[in-house]
Formats: structure tokens, C-alpha cells, sequence
């Protein structure tokens, strides 16, 4: 399991035209799921998301994590995270979950970030809609955290 991480100062997603939903301070999250990936992988690396320290303390380091400053998140599904490009000029995204797995692991993990941080601070796109994502990306900090290397297991 593979989540791009964008730290924001707002997001919101708009599906047909229509503001679906919205956070402000916190991160975004676009995730996207491995063939080969379990509930645990969705377990940890929710857990990884809500404990990544990259918000700024008071003395500007960045210390705390979305926990810390209360702030909220917005999780994506996105299988395009695991196209793989190394050969031609169209991604291949043979290594990413079929929708029917994806959308299990994907609730598996969102379900995980409310219990951690409550339902009411994050928000989610919609699984196989066309969205248009909005963002103002803070700082910028854009990181990747993934459950596991699963280039290892070629």
C-alpha cells in the first residue's frame, strides 16, 4: 500500500460540478493498493499516516503530526500511484488491487484514520468517481510512505 502524502491548508474534492467534501488544515492522502496487499498493510499504514510528524512546532521544526494540531485529513483511492513506467510511454498498472479488493482495503483503511482520529476529521473522496481534487498544498511537503517494499518480492 503506497500513500502520497501532501501536507494542506485546505482540500476539497468536487464530483459533477458539486463540492462533495472539504477539510482545511491537515493532509491529503492519496492511496493507492497493491495486488498483494492485506488488512494489515491498510492497519499500518494508517497508523504511519496519523503519526508522521510534518507540521511545524513552535520553534518551526516540523514535530507534530496531524494528531498533534488536531487537524483533519482527506483520503483519496488512486491506483495510479502504482503505474509503473520503466517501459514505453503508457503507465502499466498490472501491480495495482482490482477495484473489488481496492475498495475493501481502501474503507479498511479510512475506517482505521476515524478511529484514530475521530469521524468527523476525515474525509474521503469517491471510490471510482471522476473528481476534481483542490488543494493548497502547504509549505510544499509531499512525502511517500508505503506498508512495504513489494519490489522485494519479484
Amino acid at each position: 500500500m503506497r500513500a502520497i502524502i501532501q501536507r494542506v491548508k485546505q482540500c476539497s474534492i468536487d464530483i459533477d460540478g458539486k463540492q462533495s467534501s472539504s477539510i482545511s488544515k491537515g493532509m491529503l492522502i492519496l492511496l493507492g493498493i497493491h495486488k498483494q496487499d492485506k488488512k494489515e498493510d491498510a492497519e499500518y499504514l494508517a497508523e504511519r499516516c496519523k503519526n508522521l510528524r510534518i507540521f511545524e512546532d513552535d520553534g518551526g521544526k516540523m514535530n507534530l503530526s496531524v494528531s498533534d494540531i488536531q487537524g483533519e485529513v482527506m483520503v483519496v483511492s488512486q491506483f495510479t500511484v502504482y503505474g509503473e513506467t520503466l517501459k514505453g510511454n503508457r503507465p502499466n498498472y498490472s501491480d495495482a488491487a482490482p477495484p473489488n479488493i481496492a475498495e475493501i482495503l481502501y474503507e479498511h483503511f479510512v475506517n482505521h484514520l476515524q478511529n484514530y482520529l475521530g469521524k468527523k476529521r476525515v474525509a474521503t473522496g469517491t471510490f471510482r468517481a471522476m473528481m476534481d481534487v483542490k488543494l493548497i498544498n502547504d509549505g510544499p511537503v509531499t512525502l511517500i510512505v508505503e506498508s512495504k517494499n513489494h519490489s522485494q518480492n519479484l
